[in-house]
């Protein structure tokens, strides 16, 4: 009984440990179209306006990006951030936000 619950154990925490992994290159992969705006590390000023994205948290970004997409938030260029995050469900983004708060 035991060696059964050892061996699950290990299972479920190398399945978590690669659903981690799926999760950060999901997020890398997502963010490459961001790179050309906000920097490869997120230190960029996109268009010359705006907040870096660097050194966000998960929640503030995940809640702009949200706000993009419902109208609540953004400057005279939102149009650009609307179109690209219109693109995405809200599991991508908040993925996408997740991955930025690590840079």
């Amino acid at each position: 009984m035991k060696k059964m619950i050892t061996v699950l154990s290990l299972c479920l925490a190398l399945g978590t440990g690669a659903a981690i992994a799926t999760a950060a290159e999901d997020g890398a992969s997502l963010y490459r179209k961001c790179t050309g705006c906000h920097g490869a590390d997120g230190s960029k000023q996109p268009m010359g306006v705006g907040t870096p994205v660097k050194g966000q948290s998960a929640d503030e970004l995940y809640n702009k990006m949200k706000g993009y997409t419902d109208g609540s938030f953004g400057g005279s260029k939102k149009a650009v951030m609307v179109n690209i995050l219109k693109r995405l469900d809200d599991a991508q983004i908040k993925t996408l936000a997740d991955y930025i708060a690590t840079l």
